[in-house]
């Protein structure tokens, strides 16, 4: 099973960058395996073109430490961990510094759900977290990283899986699912709502949010029992 947990996350840090998600090494995918109780992610700083299904770290998902690989795990390690066990219904986890995603970031807005492309992947309003305090920063800071995204959605009583990503605020963006692929597919939604949101800013400022019947309606018809988007297994 680590075999294939590494080559799910092998392929997924690939994904990525096909996608134009990533600029250099700025960016790491993962995913857990609950029954095991571990997670494998991207080695630190390693060019994607020398990665391999070999090099992907494994970590006990309780104690962080690495089982697997001789790499150094992803410096983002401790945000993922701290969002694995928090979440229990998230497998997978992406974390980019794709462009208008970061500037949504940095800018410290949330995304707002202004059509129904945003509708379609997340049910409302992407967060953007608090900025973290001097004390945080320089302290635990992935792990604290993680703290507040978590800390984010308890204050919006949001459900992970329906709004599957966040802001950092100054930071950037990360996304999840219940399986690495889905994360990457959410990573690459936001990446295109947060486009399609600036220039809407742009063209129409102020707008208001989607009307809540068309924003249920676009989601529902992809997520939960009544979903019919799609071919039926």
């Amino acid at each position: 099973m680590p075999d294939a947990l590494r080559d799910a996350v092998f392929e997924a840090n690939l994904a990525i960058v096909r996608a134009g998600l990533v600029v250099l090494t700025f960016g790491n995918a993962s995913a857990a395996d609950r029954e095991r109780g571990v997670m494998a992610i991207k080695p630190s700083g390693v060019a994607y073109e020398d990665l391999r299904p070999e090099t992907i770290a494994v970590l006990d998902l309780e104690t962080g430490e690495t089982v697997l690989g001789e790499q150094r795990p992803s410096s983002d390690t401790p945000t993922h961990l701290a969002l694995y066990r928090a979440f229990p219904g998230v497998g997978g986890i992406v974390h980019t510094h794709s462009a208008y995603a970061t500037a949504w970031a940095q800018a410290r807005r949330e995304l707002r759900c202004l059509g129904t492309t945003h509708a379609d992947h997340f049910r409302g309003t992407v967060p953007v977290t608090r900025p973290l305090t001097s004390e945080e920063i320089a302290g635990d800071y992935e792990r604290l990283t993680g703290e507040v995204i978590v800390e984010t959605f308890a204050a919006g009583s949001l459900e992970p899986l329906d709004v599957p990503a966040v802001l950092v605020a100054s930071h950037g963006p990360f996304a999840w699912g219940a399986d690495v692929a889905e994360a990457v597919e959410n990573a690459v939604a936001l990446e295109a709502v947060a486009a399609a949101a600036y220039c809407t800013e742009l063209l129409r400022p102020g707008l208001s949010p989607l009307e809540h019947e068309l924003l249920e309606r676009h989601f529902s018809r992809k997520h939960g029992p009544g979903a019919y988007y799609g071919q039926v297994p």
